[in-house]
């Protein structure tokens, strides 16, 4: 057993090996990217320190440790993290990130009340320099980030890590089946995996976790705030308070050229259509996709009162989104029309909007099928279909009303992550 129990650790610590290799390998190019990233977004070269480990002074308190990769696992983790500022306030709360506008959004969401920093490259000096810098009495891991160097380096310092929100896809399962063995150690390592469904659960056991209990979903206790719903009902007597508003939140790369395609075809007279892309780096090229169709259209950045022959605004700004469910009549969440497994619907039903939602839906599937249940939101296989459901629901009072107020049933009913995973957490003694 000792001797198969070697065999087992050796060829862990061979692939590991081979991996951080590969990931010196591929480091000039990784800062070659956040270069080339920083032309259409700044913030990629600024804190550049912290990406290879090199921290300003860590806070004096006890430390509890987030990790959100980038803008959705941030708002993902907002209940949670406000949760555990109550349930442990001797703690502060580090929220790590890996793109600008995760941590942009964590200091709209949280302010000077947590401390933010990046995440550094996954290699052992960097990830021993984080670890040894922060000393985290836990790790809280969003959604489905698996570092082998970091979790083995938190694992040897005795901190407790947990994977939450934990979600895997078919497609996601398939692709880290081919690093079998370097992916069962790491999610082995995870004290507890909540996951947010029994097909995620079953699927990251399958891969080796080894405690994957069925929590829920943290977005659905992200509550809309008030101040935006507010800015919300006064853009949308901006908007008109009789204009009909098709919403296509969130949308992604070639998605916003096949909405245009049948934007004449929804037979709504009168109709806005409000886009906001999912990367603000693309504001520039939607707006020149705008100007390319001849179509009139506004920036909300321009804050400006909207013209009689406005036919599209552009959504570019940044934290608003509930803002925009707010001031629509109809929600189409972008991802799906494309290849991509579509965005995050939840918000748009808290908001209690009607949902339209593409083919492509593998990343919120099973939210997806719940909310087409309880008659929430409606799948549309094609840029055609979309057209002629969007018609139909906007011309329809009844139907919004209905499919509004499943909405925020559907919501409702499914709260309650973030207590179960707050029981779940257990911190280091010091």
């Amino acid at each position: 057993m000792r001797k198969a129990g070697f065999s087992v650790g050796y060829g862990t610590a061979a692939m590991r090996f081979l991996y951080t290799l590969l990931l010196y390998l591929l480091l000039p190019l990784a800062l070659a990217f956040l270069a080339w990233q920083a032309r259409r977004h700044p913030g990629f070269l600024k804190h550049v320190g912290e990406r290879l480990g090199r921290y300003a002074p860590a806070p004096a308190a006890p430390v509890i440790w987030v990790h959100a990769v980038s803008v959705g696992e941030t708002r993902a983790a907002e209940p949670l993290v406000r949760a555990l500022q109550v349930r442990h306030p001797q703690c502060r709360i580090l929220l790590t990130h890996m793109t600008p506008t995760g941590r942009e959004t964590g200091e709209t969401l949280f302010g000077g009340r947590v401390e933010r920093c990046y995440l550094p490259v996954d290699l052992p000096g960097a990830v021993a320099r984080f670890l040894d810098h922060f000393r985290p009495r836990a790790g809280i891991v969003m959604e489905t980030e698996i570092w082998p160097n970091l979790i083995h380096a938190a694992r040897a310092r005795s901190i407790p890590l947990y994977l939450v929100n934990a979600r895997l896809s078919e497609k996601s399962y398939a692709a880290y089946r081919r690093f079998a063995g370097l992916v069962r150690a790491s999610l082995a390592a995870f004290r507890t995996v909540a996951a947010q469904s029994e097909d995620d659960a079953r699927r990251l056991t399958a891969l080796g976790a080894r405690d994957a209990r069925v929590t829920g979903n943290l977005k659905f206790d992200v509550a809309p705030p008030a101040d935006q719903l507010e800015l919300g009902r006064a853009l949308r007597r901006d908007f008109g308070a009789a204009r009909p508003v098709l919403l296509a939140a969130s949308t992604r790369e070639g998605e916003e050229a096949l909405l245009l395609d049948v934007l004449e075809g929804i037979a709504v007279p009168g109709l806005l259509m409000v886009i906001v892309p999912r990367h603000p780096q693309r504001f520039e090229e939607v707006a020149r996709l705008l100007e390319a169709r001849g179509l009139r259209y506004q920036r909300r950045s321009a804050n400006a009162p909207l013209l009689p022959e406005t036919r599209a605004v552009l959504g570019d700004s940044m934290g608003e989104m509930f803002t925009y469910y707010a001031a629509c009549d109809v929600a189409f969440i972008g991802g799906s029309l494309v290849p991509l497994g579509g965005q995050n619907l939840i918000e748009a039903c808290a908001a209690g909007k009607p949902v339209l939602i593409g083919p492509s839906v593998y990343n919120f599937a099973e939210a997806t099928e719940l909310a087409i249940r309880a008659g929430a939101a409606i799948q549309v296989a094609d840029p055609a279909a979309l057209a002629r459901e969007a018609g139909r629901v906007l011309r329809d009072p009844q139907t919004m009303r209905r499919m509004s107020q499943a909405a925020l049933a559907f919501a409702g009913a499914h709260r309650g992550a973030t207590a179960r995973i707050l029981e779940l957490i257990e911190l280091k003694n010091p």
